[in-house]
């Protein structure tokens, strides 16, 4: 079915970061698997290609363009092509919404031109090694020392967390309030007691790096207080919607490639003298495949239209991320299936999607995370 969503300039920049995943990431991918890392020299070339802060303003460097569905075309090509290393979307998607609407004049000054340039690379940490989607159950304090914070605490599974100059980090600045005492404060690479610990090792996505963090009496200047204080479950909340659609959009169109590659493997793959597509259940499978891929794509941009006119709830949100990541992955089981052996092998890109795509119905909030939150918008 064709795609109503997009304008020819949303094609063309299709084009242009087709050509960039070319040139740019194909070709060292590879070795970044191998490293844990991509290099800093992916970035700084993302920034130069207006990659970064595609919505931050023109006056640092940033595109001006508020237009959410540029970051679709971003994350889905980087999903087509399986490309996971670099981590554009924690970026984009998520951090860029924190930092654009809660910075002050003088924080834009100071990060915006590193975060569009590529120079500046963000994190956000929320996860805590006791605390993952319960965010009221975090540990971390940052209580108030004259002009600064003093942040104690550690967090895990943190994306882009060993490369990154900015950090996000969610910490109850009043440990009495419960949820009214969760504040954002933004920590710097070369904070004192601010230390990094192992780059995890994980099942896929092994070029993006995801790393435990540790604050040991870390004096945050005031002045790094993202919004208000005591504010900082209410952002989250606000922002999540958007995180969890991008993880939807990355998710159908990972489907739609591992879909597309099966269906001409199955098409070109013999057996007993004909195509495996030929056989009638090898047939049914792709067949149920495309038509919920299909029935989940006019879901998905629905849900695309309303973001971009501001229009898209949580539970919505929820129901996306939910069901566009549980159908990524009965898809790219039932693929790796169809290729049969050859679909164990780490030459095939079924496989490594196989590796790839587990996380995607664990982070950004679980599963039973998304049912729950869709649940009692029900009302019960």
């Amino acid at each position: 079915m064709a795609r109503a969503i997009f304008t020819e300039e949303h094609e063309a920049f299709r084009e242009m970061v087709r050509s960039f995943i070319e040139k740019e990431i194909a070709p060292h991918h590879e070795q970044w698997e191998k490293d844990g890392v991509v290099s800093r020299d992916v970035w700084l070339a993302a920034g130069r290609q207006g990659l970064l802060g595609i919505d931050m303003p023109e006056e640092y460097g940033g595109g001006g363009n508020p237009d959410y569905r540029y970051y679709v075309v971003l994350n889905e090509e980087f999903a087509k092509a399986g490309v996971h290393g670099p981590g554009f979307s924690v970026h984009n998607d998520i951090n860029g919404g924190y930092l654009r609407q809660l910075c002050t004049p003088e924080q834009k000054a100071r990060w915006f031109p590193g975060y569009c340039s590529g120079e500046l690379i963000t994190g956000i940490a929320m996860t805590e090694p006791a605390a993952g989607s319960d965010l009221q159950g975090i540990k971390s304090t940052a209580i108030k020392d004259g002009d600064h914070y003093v942040l104690n605490g550690s967090k895990t599974f943190i994306s882009n967390g060993i490369l990154s100059d900015l950090v996000i980090v969610v910490a109850k600045t009043d440990p009495s309030a419960g949820a009214k005492g969760v504040s954002l404060l933004a920590v710097e690479r070369g904070m004192e007691g601010f230390e990094r610990g192992r780059n995890l090792d994980k099942v896929g996505m092994h070029a993006q790096d995801t790393a435990e963090l540790f604050f040991d009496n870390v004096r945050v200047p005031k002045e790094n207080l993202l919004g208000e204080e005591g504010m900082g479950f209410i952002y989250l909340m606000q922002n999540l919607a958007r995180e969890r659609l991008s993880i939807g959009v990355t998710a159908q169109a990972a489907a739609e490639s591992a879909f597309e590659q099966t269906l001409e493997y199955c098409k070109t793959r013999e057996a007993f003298g004909r195509p495996i597509g030929k056989f009638q259940y090898n047939r049914f499978t792709l067949a149920e495949m495309k038509t919920e891929l299909t029935v989940t794509r006019s879901f998905t941009d629905e849900c695309v239209v309303k973001e971009s006119k501001g229009e898209l709830t949580v539970d919505e949100a929820a129901m996306l991320k939910y069901w566009n990541t549980e159908l990524l992955k009965r898809v790219v089981d039932r693929c790796l299936q169809l290729h049969g052996g050859y679909g164990y092998m780490m030459e095939y890109p079924i496989a490594k999607a196989y590796q790839d795509v587990r996380i995607q119905t664990i982070f950004g909030g679980t599963t039973e995370i998304m049912k729950e939150i869709i649940g009692r918008s029900l009302g019960v």
